[in-house]
């Protein structure tokens, strides 16, 4: 049979309850509410023992008892009484009214059958006494079995695979970036392509105009930007040679390039005042040739001259032809 201790608790109370005037009655039963909610209560675990008072008016004194545990008691108070109130009155003639109900937090560590204490209260004058349950608490512990016990090191966390539920969210956002992202290079490709294209839509001596127009002023000429002024020169010459002569310029080197110009129409001074300009450039970009500010100034108008003059020479060109096309026609 199992060992029965007694709880054995000092009340300390305000003075009123130690030497109190009113009466003693008793207050009805005690409750005993486990937190952890199973079949039997084991060591350690925590328990709401207190009481409960109905239809309280409104300003009622209320003291409640303090319990004290002996040094070895197996019970433990953890905290201080919890009261909790509810309304159940709401006359505006008549004071209100509360149903009462407060609790000890109790514990214990070691296993066995406990007798809890009564809970006297003093309400409005009168001592109340709460009775206890009439069952011994059970507190049972749990068996450990020392000869077949075994210590095992701590296991690693399980690992469950991802379910397509779970993956189904990342899937769809992967899915809508990838689109959106898709989306926004066809259309960049495509506005570039639109671009590209309206560019190659106009003249090429407008094209070549342009570019050279870009490269005005003096700063070009320091030593250090000397190469990338003289290679955007003849870089903007190099595509107007080839839209306007068919030449493939821009894979052929300067001896190339007016090799097959050699035989076309251009005037010859401006035809051997281009092959310099583009062998100074050479020089220049292969060579880190230093070409003075003097002659820096002429590469600009060089290039400008050339282009109009071969395309003035195109225009003639061509309103000859329809002359000559009218004549025939009336003929």
């Amino acid at each position: 049979m199992k060992l029965v201790r007694t709880l054995i608790p000092l009340l300390l109370t305000v003075s009123a309850l130690a030497g109190a005037e009113g009466l003693r009655k008793e207050g009805g039963e005690t409750f005993l509410e486990p937190l952890q909610k199973r079949d039997s209560i084991l060591v350690a675990d925590q328990l709401r023992y207190g009481f409960a008072l109905e239809n309280i008016e409104e300003g009622t004194p209320l003291v409640l008892p303090q319990l004290k545990m002996e040094k070895d008691a197996p019970l433990e108070i953890l905290g201080q009484w919890q009261v909790d109130s509810v309304r159940v009155s709401r006359r505006k003639e008549t004071p209100a009214r509360y149903n009462i109900k407060a609790s000890l937090l109790l514990t214990t560590w070691t296993g066995g059958r406990f007798e809890l204490p009564d809970l006297p209260v003093l309400v409005n004058g009168d001592t109340l006494v709460f009775k206890a349950p009439a069952e011994p608490l059970e507190v049972k512990e749990l068996p450990v079995d020392m000869e077949s016990f075994q210590a095992h090191d701590i296991k690693d966390q399980v690992q469950f695979p991802y379910t397509l539920k779970e993956l189904f969210p990342w899937i769809y956002g992967t899915a809508m970036v990838l689109m959106a992202l898709s989306a926004l290079i066809l259309w960049l490709t495509g506005r570039s392509r639109k671009k590209e294209e309206a560019r190659n839509a106009e003249p090429a001596h407008i094209r070549a105009l342009r570019k050279l127009d870009q490269l005005r002023g003096d700063k070009f000429w320091k030593p250090e930007k000397q190469k990338a002024f003289y290679s955007g020169v003849t870089d903007a010459l190099r595509e107007y040679i080839v839209s306007r002569y068919g030449v493939g310029a821009m894979e052929m080197t300067t001896a190339e390039i007016f090799a097959d110009l050699q035989g076309s129409d251009i005037p010859e001074d401006l035809y051997h005042e281009m092959k310099t300009l583009f062998e100074t450039a050479d020089f220049v970009k292969f060579a880190k040739l230093t070409v003075s500010d003097e002659e820096n100034a002429k590469v600009l108008p060089q290039a400008i001259h050339f282009v109009t003059a071969t395309y003035e020479q195109e225009i003639a060109g061509q309103a000859g032809e329809d002359d000559k096309k009218e004549k025939e026609e009336e003929d």
